[in-house]
Order: C-alpha cells, then structure tokens, then sequence
C-alpha cells in the first residue's frame, strides 16, 4: 500500500491467467447476448414484413370489394331513376283517366247519313272517255 495524500490505494494483482479467463467469459456472453438480439431483430423483421404483405392484401381486397360496391350502387341509381319515372308514367295516366268520364248513351251525337248520289252507268263511262280523249289516252299515232 502507498498512500496518497489522505487515501490509501489498493492495488489488486490479478494473475494474467485470471484476466484471459474473465475476458473469455466476457466474450463468449456478449456473443450470446448479440446472437439473441440478432435472433430478436430477424423475427421482428420476418414479423413486420409478414404483417405488411398481409395488410397489402387485405387492402387489394377491400379495393375490389369497394369498386364492386360503387359499380352496385351505380346500377341502383339507375333503377332508381327508371322507377321513378315508370312511377311519374302510370301517376299520370292514372290522373288522366279521371279526367275522362265514360260516355252515356244520351252524351252521344247522332248525324243524319247524307243520302248518296246515283250516277248513271252511261253518264260515267261517257265522262271518262272524255277525259281520256283530253289526256291523249286514246290518240293514235307514232
């Protein structure tokens, strides 16, 4: 011991045998604390890629399903919109049957029948000899 102003330094000899086996243990556990968090940082990863593929293909999925979803609800409105106007047609041919009322016998009008006029079978063959004469029908020539 020699001592130093008020303290006394200890000075601890260690064989070098001793020293070389502590710095084997120490070696050879911080190897094994390395390799485990080499084996922890792998399975997170593995994990976390994992988890990404499968969150990727869950939303493809629900991209599809949304697209078909949007495609139905297209068609709907459509039929909607047919339905509605099918629905406007028969609301007004049905308000316009109220506005007809059924005929009675004493509403109807009866004409007289003109009487027909009688030609003679002379008089008609004779007028359109005539008018085949003035239409040059009977003319002869070249």
């Amino acid at each position: 011991m020699k001592p130093y102003g008020k303290q006394l330094n200890l000075k601890k000899k260690v064989s070098y045998e001793s020293k070389k086996k502590s710095e084997k243990i120490s070696i050879i556990k911080i190897k094994l604390i390395h390799q485990i968090f080499d084996t922890i940082n792998i399975s997170l990863l593995l994990l976390i890629f994992t988890l990404f593929f499968l969150s990727f293909n869950s939303q493809r999925k629900w991209s599809n399903t949304y697209k078909n979803l949007s495609k139905t609800r297209a068609i709907n409105n459509n039929l909607i919109d047919y339905i509605s106007k099918i629905e406007e047609y028969y609301i007004s041919e049905l308000e316009s049957i109220n506005t007809y009322r059924k005929t009675k016998p004493e509403d109807l009008i009866y004409l007289d029948k003109p009487p027909e006029k009688k030609e003679s079978l002379f008089k008609k063959n004779l007028s359109s000899f005539i008018e085949g004469f003035k239409n040059s029908k009977y003319q002869s020539g070249y």
